[in-house]
């Protein structure tokens, strides 16, 4: 007939038999851990009996380790250990904050703003570990719904079902052209000037292309006009334009950034109302996370007011 396999012991008789496995005294056991001498030595019983193995070897002077005993109190000491890690975890996730947040944000949005999120995080909330992940949009949905990625930075609207949008602000786009272009500097641009310009854009799979052939469209642009594509960054594409191959779209953000130090270029805003784009926070619909990245974008929110956008929320 098979033997019965042992019954569980509980974590209140392994952290009994630990205690005395270390002071090998039944009293000053009991005042470690806070229980009766009496409850102490029934817990060490009950355990001996639910494994079927002699833990100690008393006598009326003192208290010995059997040999399975020397073997097993290491092992209640790990088991013991192990929950202890376990509920700080428990802890820890319960407090918002902290742990690892994987962002993920879009290349024309990262150099631009991850200056002001990663003070933010710095500032206020220290315990967080952040982690960075500049992918392009499709990409980053991928991440997010698969679970790779826990929070998206990005240009919305997205339309991806499963997934919350919590919007952030609105940036107008500019007309970045050569300086001695005749739209250069002006401050009235119709949308109808963009029918017949052109037009430097970023390469397939980038939202920002997308957003910019919208425009185009909105503004009467024919499929025919010409479009070069030619640049898989916006820095890439401000230097096309300075070299006087034609001009291109930036979002207002990214003007200091990539116009700054190049006297080449110059810089057209349209008249009201101006092409523009909603930047926003994206999770999974229902993420166990909701409150604390919902308090996430207020306070971003309030970290990007310097910055030349209209907030929203």
């Amino acid at each position: 007939m098979p033997q019965a396999r042992p019954r569980q012991p509980s974590l209140a008789q392994l952290r009994a038999f630990a205690a005395v496995a270390e002071q090998l005294h039944f009293r000053d056991a009991a005042t470690a851990i806070g229980m009766s001498q009496p409850a102490l030595s029934g817990a060490v019983s009950a355990l001996e009996d639910a494994l079927g193995v002699q833990l100690l070897e008393r006598t009326t002077r003192k208290v010995l380790l059997s040999p399975a005993g020397e073997r097993l109190a290491a092992r209640a000491r790990t088991v013991l250990d192990a929950v202890g890690a376990f509920m700080e975890e428990a802890d820890a996730a319960r407090a918002p904050f902290t742990g690892v947040l994987r962002l993920g944000v879009i290349p024309t949005v990262a150099p631009y703003l991850l200056p002001s999120v990663l003070r933010l995080v710095h500032e206020s909330y220290p315990a967080l570990d952040l982690q960075v992940h500049e992918e392009q949009t499709s990409s980053l949905l991928d991440g997010l719904t698969q679970g790779r990625l826990d929070l998206l930075l990005l240009a919305v609207p997205l339309g991806a079902p499963g997934v919350t949008e919590i919007p952030l602000f609105d940036e107008d786009f500019v007309l970045v052209t050569p300086s001695d272009h005749w739209l250069a500097g002006r401050g009235d641009i119709p949308r109808a000037a963009l029918r017949e310009l052109e037009l430097l854009l970023l390469d397939e799979g980038h939202c920002l292309r997308d957003q910019a052939l919208d425009v185009c469209r909105e503004a009467g642009r024919t499929e025919g006009a010409p479009v070069t594509t030619s640049a898989a960054g916006l820095s890439t594409l401000v230097q096309l334009v300075g070299g006087g191959l034609g001009v291109t779209l930036l979002p207002r953000t990214a003007l200091r950034v990539e116009t700054g130090r190049n006297d080449q270029l110059s810089t057209g805003y349209f008249a009201d109302p101006a092409p523009s784009r909603r930047i926003a926070l994206a999770m999974r619909a229902g993420a166990a996370r909701q409150g604390e990245f919902e308090e996430f974008a207020v306070a971003l929110r309030g970290a990007l007011r310097g910055l030349p956008v209209r907030i929203v929320g």
